[in-house]
């Protein structure tokens, strides 16, 4: 991010870096190594006057960054009084070293950021880029000036230009991103990978292998300085690696200035007007090239390095997060499943009993014709009931994986018609299946999704309509299959269709409305034909009827042998039937449930059917009863105390004989998809939700008599 086009810090920026007292003694130091070493050894080999005002310039706030340019300013007038600058120079070497600071500083700020963080490899370029090119620019002022004061040799002036440039660019680039580094510290605590044990082994290796390059005279072996350098650059954070240069230029110079090391191999070149130049300043020259590469080597790899620590810690730290994402989005995944389990059981409960009674009071020949009538009421309330249930907790389950199966599609629609059948018989609708698919054709479908997506089109449908039908047709075409449901009910008014499958959205939503319903059936429609992968049409005019597409892409498979056309059955007509002879054994079943409500009504339903029936209220009992006496069918609840009827289940299976094979089948309130599978997998044969019907308990009573119920490792929902 680049900055704005100013000196000093915003006066809302944070303040790092040491205090402005400190700058100035840095400074004053480093005037004083400069005049040591110019009047020692003639010869200086780094000007780090220049880097220590441009990293106050970027550090502190307007008002103690001036006093600090103020106080170097004059610290550097002093200097050049105790040297013996003549005249003009005094002030020239003083201003210059001021319009240089400006100059990067004000470059820097602008084009390295606000934050000048120098842990960026990019930055740290811009600010390399920037220093080359302010120091050009000022050294070449400051030649022109002495120049016109004293026309030297042009190879003396050439020398003074390229000597000036090296020292001044050394002290930019191994000072000032230093001392911005170290200003930053409390962003590189997680920046090493290495202990303070490994960080003071490998600095007291660095001065080791420094000292024994720079302070012998034999050898060319300076580039095993690289090896240390490298070693830290890769280990320890980039304030460490810039200590570690500041130390290694420190060692290697003293030692070049005293006349050890590498650097005093060199023999230069006589060359005509460089006579007056001392030898020792003109082997810096290698020496200010060593430094610059080890700068140019250490510091963009280091700040590479802590730019992939930096990208792995936040990579950490966000798989940390997403993986606490997940396992909180699993919980309450879990917890609501279990708590639409719990829902789902303690609503069937209760409607099983009013279903169930309803039930065996509809089937009492002496019930006045009235009774009779509202009797049908109670149970037509209780399916509405059970209904509204299955859309609010089907609608909050979301969406599971789908299950593909070869289905014949017409068997399904008339499933999902047969809930509807009785309210369509009391109005007086003709509800048909007009199945114009391929005779035999089969499709991979998921069973549960479509009949869902059937029932409440079916169910809105008979709803809606006060006379005359209502019809599902099933087309085939070579996009998939398309299943119309026609009504000549009351129609959609232009005005609804926009919102017609959201949530909790009803075309009649006043309180004078007709119709009851919570508005779930369109959105649950619409939710699985998306699931398919389908699309849904509506075509719907007022007073006249509607009709809904649906648009299946489903694959057909290999068709099976010609049967007849499904049409929906009736309910059958229970009728206590007489005592069997005693030469016939009546059919035996055991009822385990937990709620005597519930063993009452399957107990009068069953006896109805001439059975002979057994209650227990838990699982141990049901295993104890199961191995001493001989039985049908077992109809087991799930959730009971002290045992439950899953590992009841599992239990009975491993007895002997026909007590384990015996018929299982759930009948519980746990109708979740889950529950169903949960319930298979225990070894049951199939599995039958509450509330049960008289017509569903004698379907499973004549399936487990005639052994039509399936294999309790191929079970299925009955």
């Amino acid at each position: 991010m680049q900055g704005r086009w100013r000196l000093f810090r915003h006066e809302a920026g944070r303040v790092a870096g040491p205090a402005p007292w400190v700058y100035v003694l840095l400074f004053a130091l480093s005037q004083i190594v400069g005049h040591w070493s110019a009047a020692s050894f003639s010869a200086v080999t780094v000007w780090l006057s220049n880097g220590i005002m441009v990293a106050a310039l970027l550090q502190l706030h307007r008002r103690p960054a001036m006093m600090v340019i103020t106080a170097c300013f004059a610290i550097n007038l002093f200097s050049n009084v105790l040297r013996g600058d003549p005249g003009i120079l005094l002030w020239v070497n003083a201003l210059m070293n001021m319009a240089l600071a400006w100059l990067v500083s004000v470059q820097a700020r602008r084009f390295c950021g606000a934050a000048l963080d120098m842990r960026r490899p990019r930055r740290l370029l811009r600010f390399a880029l920037i220093c080359a090119g302010s120091v050009v620019v000022v050294a070449s002022i400051g030649v022109s000036i002495l120049w016109a004061i004293r026309q030297p040799p042009t190879p003396l002036l050439l020398f003074s230009f390229t000597s000036l440039v090296s020292v001044e660019l050394m002290g930019l680039l191994l000072v000032t991103p230093v001392l911005l580094l170290f200003a930053r510290t409390h962003r590189f605590r997680t920046m090493s990978s290495a202990s303070r044990l490994e960080a003071g082994l490998l600095m007291t290796l660095m001065i080791v292998v420094t000292a024994a390059i720079f302070l012998q005279n034999r050898a060319p072996v300076m580039f095993l300085a690289f090896l240390p350098m490298l070693v830290i650059t890769l280990r320890l954070s980039p304030r460490m690696a810039g200590l570690a240069l500041l130390i290694q230029a420190a060692l290697s110079g003293a030692a070049t200035l005293t006349g050890y090391g590498p650097v005093n191999l060199f023999d230069p070149a006589h060359v005509a007007g460089l006579e007056a130049v001392p030898t020792i300043v003109r082997r810096l020259s290698v020496y200010n090239i060593y430094m610059l590469a080890m700068v140019a080597t250490v510091l963009p790899l280091s700040t590479v390095m802590s730019e992939r620590r930096r990208l792995e810690s936040r990579l950490r730290t966000r798989t940390l997060a997403a993986q606490d994402a997940r396992r909180q989005a699993e919980d309450a995944a879990a917890a609501r499943s279990r708590f639409l389990a719990v829902m789902s059981h303690e609503m069937r409960t209760p409607l099983n009993g009013v279903a169930g009674f309803a039930d065996l009071l509809a089937a009492r020949p002496d019930l006045h014709p009235e009774a009779l009538r509202q009797v049908r009421q109670i149970r037509e309330s209780g399916d509405g009931l059970l209904m509204l249930v299955e859309d609010i907790l089907d609608f909050a389950h979301g969406d599971d994986a789908l299950a593909p199966e070869p289905l014949n599609l017409a068997a399904v629609a008339c499933e999902a018609l047969s809930p509807s059948r009785a309210a369509a018989d009391a109005r007086g609708l003709s509800l048909t299946v007009d199945d114009r698919l391929p005779r035999g054709a089969r499709f991979a479908c998921d069973r549960r999704a479509l009949r869902q997506t059937l029932h409440p089109l079916v169910a809105n449908a008979v709803k809606f309509t006060e006379a005359g039908e209502v019809s599902v047709r099933l087309d085939w075409h070579s996009g998939g299959v398309v299943i119309r449901v026609s009504d000549t009910g009351i129609g959609i008014p232009p005005e609804a269709m926009p919102d017609l499958f959201e949530a909790f959205e009803q075309v009649d939503a006043s309180i004078r409305r007709r119709h009851s319903g919570a508005g779930l059936g369109l959105a649950l429609v619409a939710r699985h034909v998306t699931r398919m992968g389908g699309r849904i049409e509506v075509e719907s005019r007022v007073g006249e009827g509607s009709t809904f597409t649906l648009h299946l892409p489903l694959e057909r498979l290999a068709d099976a042998a010609p049967e007849p056309a499904p049409t929906p059955a009736p309910e059958p007509v229970v009728e206590v039937v007489a005592e069997p002879e005693a030469t016939e054994r009546a059919p035996r079943v055991l009822v385990v449930d937990d709620h005597p409500v519930n063993r009452e009504v399957a107990r009068i339903m069953l006896q109805a059917f001439g059975c002979d029936v057994v209650e227990v209220c838990d699982g141990v009992e049901a295993v104890e009863t199961a191995g001493a006496e001989v039985f049908d069918l077992i109809l087991m609840d799930v959730r009971m105390p002290r045992m439950d009827g899953l590992e009841a289940t599992r239990r009975i299976r491993k007895l002997s004989g026909d007590a384990g094979a015996v018929a299982i089948v759930a009948m519980t309130a746990d109708a979740m998809p889950e529950d169903v599978v949960r319930c298979l997998a225990s070894g049951m044969n199939a599995h039958m939700a509450k509330p049960v019907s008289q017509a569903g308990l004698f379907d499973a009573v004549s399936r487990a008599l005639s052994g039509e119920l399936p294999d309790p490792q191929m079970g299925q929902a009955a």
